[in-house]
């Protein structure tokens, strides 16, 4: 909160994918294990829902938080600043944004080809 009370959000200037990462510098490279992956955090608040300062309830969580990706030297990954979400219906969104934030490119699996069109 504010110091009028009033909620604070955050505003990130947003990045375009051109400045994280130009298509043509990429090449494959061999990665240690633990360091394949892309992890993407999803973090949810858990203050003032138990009485009494520094408590908590046990699995217990608001449906806010922040998105945050790891760092990752393998995929040249240097984590930006984490994203809010004020619902969890907005999480694909935000997670969506966290990649495109940092030039991740997704390739489809293979049950999401099954409704993807190609744009060729």
């Amino acid at each position: 909160m504010g110091d009028n009370g009033s909620p604070v959000f955050f505003v990130y200037p947003e990045r375009s994918v051109e400045d994280a990462m130009p298509e043509n510098d990429i090449t494959a490279r061999e990665a240690k294990w633990g360091e394949r992956m892309i992890e993407v955090k999803v973090r949810l608040w858990t203050d003032n829902i138990a009485e009494g300062k520094g408590n908590i309830l046990p699995k217990h969580a608001w449906g806010s938080g922040v998105v945050r990706i790891e760092r990752n030297s393998a995929h040249g990954i240097s984590p930006q600043h984490p994203i809010l979400f004020h619902s969890l219906m907005e999480l694909g969104a935000v997670i969506e944004k966290v990649l495109i934030q940092h030039g991740i490119k997704i390739h489809p699996s293979n049950r999401m080809i099954k409704y993807l069109v190609s744009a060729e």
